[in-house]
């Protein structure tokens, strides 16, 4: 088999794609990033309703006598609790179990399949833990959520980056982590008006997740499959039909023979998990399924916002801080999406995550220095302090914002060969919401005994991943998503690792002679 000499061949023709902005296009891309919303929303209105009195009172009792029995001790040891953090951690359990079935739909059934029964089962999620009367029904409305999520975070990414022109592809993945900063926002919101409902505000809350399912199913029905998964399919047809009319030309033979190339060389590999270990695609592997899905959790994001409820409080706003602590940090999460979305397609992904660790760095390292010296001695921090705290927060959540949030989803979207890219985004999803549950599940826990420590272990992290960075990744900005493997052939290091594609055809020539 001569795939590395097809693909050598292919990379001749980026250059001659063509193609235009269609609003079936925007059409298409604005339903696909629906996706980000239900994750979002979920992460918003879980962390809203678990600090919500009634919620408490109803399944977790003691929770809620530990919460009112100092309401004046600067101390997180009382939300310790294992089984209150599993109502959230479950969802992402359930996640990481399911991508890889979602895997096999979205390589056999194609993205648009996938998108759907994600959108089904978040539905189901969300009336589930709204009717709930046990702790037994929340955990199995949070799996159903969790479902959901798996088969929406493995399909709507590579949706959103096939579909995309290679000049404008970073701009449209970023839609997912856009929707995903709203979500939150908008589930804010919702948290501060339903709270105010006794006693079954959060039911209201959980069951709003049935909106967003409900819209992104029904946008479903009329999203058009990608090329790469219909040429994948064989439906070649109906691929070059939809090729044509999101590119808005007839001249599309350049972008769809490479299509073709790729759907050929992804068919003769019959079991993509495996071919994940081989040497031409270690950088995928290390970079892509591995480190990025790992670091974008390890960041410390969740710790920054758990302690903003407190900054603000110190600041005046009473017993409404929570609310606006979320609701400022979270519009520096879609401030921050929105500017990197603007500029990644021209200053690049390495920018982002480089200028981001810097900044992220010195945030942490501030906001440690001064816990330690002023924070947990049961009073209130001064109003300089306190002010200097809601600056470096706001100054990491923006920063993570516009670098980890996003391109903790864009890049490894890119990286895949079509053959792998399934099974390649189903071990980033899986990646990503285990230690999405482990930070979950246990940084409470972590807090109450590190305390300030947690910032200083936060600050190492992300300098060991901006050294990761800097030092492995290629910058993919405009790289048609089908000649990726061409950066890693140039790359200092990974060449050492891959070799070339004459060397990698040479060997598949060598090895099909010998059988």
């Amino acid at each position: 088999m001569a795939g590395g000499f097809a693909a050598a061949e292919a990379g001749k023709r980026a250059e001659l794609y063509e193609g235009n902005i269609t609003w079936y296009f925007v059409l298409a891309v604005l339903i696909g990033s629906l996706g980000g919303s239900l994750f979002g929303y979920d992460l918003g209105v879980s962390g809203g309703v678990t600090s919500m009195d009634d919620f408490l009172k109803a399944f977790f009792p003691a929770v809620y006598r530990r919460k009112h029995a100092h309401l004046h001790e600067t101390d997180y040891c009382k939300f310790d609790s294992q089984l209150l953090t599993l109502f959230t951690s479950s969802l992402y359990f359930a996640g990481l179990v399911s991508t890889f079935a979602a895997s096999h739909v979205t390589r056999k059934r194609g993205r648009r399949m996938s998108i759907l029964v994600g959108s089904v089962s978040f539905f189901l999620g969300g009336a589930v833990n709204a009717c709930s009367v046990n702790i037994a029904m929340l955990i199995i409305g949070r799996i159903l959520l969790g479902i959901g999520i798996g088969f929406g975070n493995q399909a709507v990414p590579l949706y959103l980056s096939e579909i995309a022109p290679a000049k404008h592809r970073g701009k449209v993945n970023q839609l997912f982590q856009l929707t995903t900063c709203l979500g939150i926002l908008v589930a804010d919101l919702i948290n501060y008006k339903t709270e105010k409902l006794h006693p079954w505000g959060w039911r209201l809350s959980l069951g709003l997740a049935t909106l967003p399912a409900t819209l992104m199913f029904l946008g479903g029905l009329f999203l058009p499959e990608t090329p790469n998964s219909l040429v994948e399919q064989g439906k070649l047809d109906e691929a070059k039909r939809v090729l044509t009319k999101i590119r808005g030309t007839v001249k599309i033979d350049a972008e769809f023979q490479d299509l073709v190339e790729a759907s050929e060389a992804a068919r003769a590999v019959k079991h993509p998990f495996r071919n994940l270990l081989k040497r031409k695609n270690r950088p995928q592997l290390i970079i892509g399924a591995l480190g990025i899905p790992a670091f974008q959790q390890l960041t410390g994001n969740n710790s920054i916002l758990f302690y903003a409820p407190v900054i603000f409080q110190t600041l005046g706003l009473g017993s409404e801080a929570s609310l606006y602590s979320s609701i400022i940090s979270n519009s520096m999460l879609v401030i921050g999406a929105i500017i990197s979305m603007s500029l990644v397609d021209r200053l690049g992904r390495r920018l982002f995550f480089i200028e981001a660790g810097f900044q992220m760095i010195i945030s942490m390292i501030v906001v440690g220095v001064t816990l330690k010296k002023e924070f947990g001695h049961g009073i209130a921090l001064p109003k300089s302090s306190a002010t200097l705290l809601l600056i470096m927060v706001c100054l990491f959540v923006v920063a993570y914002g516009w670098s980890w949030g996003p391109m903790g989803w864009l890049v490894p979207s890119e990286l895949f060969p079509l053959e792998t890219r399934s099974a390649g985004q189903s071990i980033v999803v899986c990646n990503n919401l285990f230690f999405t549950a482990a930070v979950a599940q246990f940084f409470v826990a972590a807090m109450c005994h590190l305390r300030y420590g947690v910032f200083f272990l936060f600050a190492g992290l992300v300098f060991i991943m901006s050294v990761f960075i800097i030092t492995l990744l290629p910058e993919t900005k405009q790289v048609p998503i089908e000649e990726i493997y061409l950066l890693w052939e140039k790359h200092w290091f990974w060449k050492r690792i891959v070799g070339s594609s004459e060397e990698r055809g040479q060997q598949e020539m060598k090895n099909d002679g010998s059988v």
